[in-house]
């Protein structure tokens, strides 16, 4: 089994960052407005993701990712990405 962490592009251009054993599962929660902080920024579209082999290192990767330090990392790391869906 693995474990992502995955970046959602919301409806608002803004970043989601989360983490799940389910990601297809969990995309669609976001896209039907199943969770709380993403419902009123739907249809958001996954960017980007990473698969652990324990929840535990998927659990620190997300935490770091949201840190003001992971997210230039991050940003950083998928440029060229951002660049192409005119990200602000």
């Amino acid at each position: 089994m693995f474990y992502y962490v995955y970046i959602l592009l919301l409806n608002n251009n803004k970043l989601y960052t989360g983490s799940s054993g389910d990601l297809k599962r969990r995309v669609k929660y976001h896209n039907n407005g199943l969770v709380k902080s993403t419902k009123n920024y739907k249809p958001v579209k996954l960017i980007h993701y990473e698969a652990y082999l324990e929840k535990g290192d998927a659990l620190r990767r997300e935490r770091y990712l949201k840190t003001t330090e992971g997210k230039r990392f991050l940003r950083q790391q998928i440029k060229l990405l951002l660049k192409k869906i005119d990200y602000k």
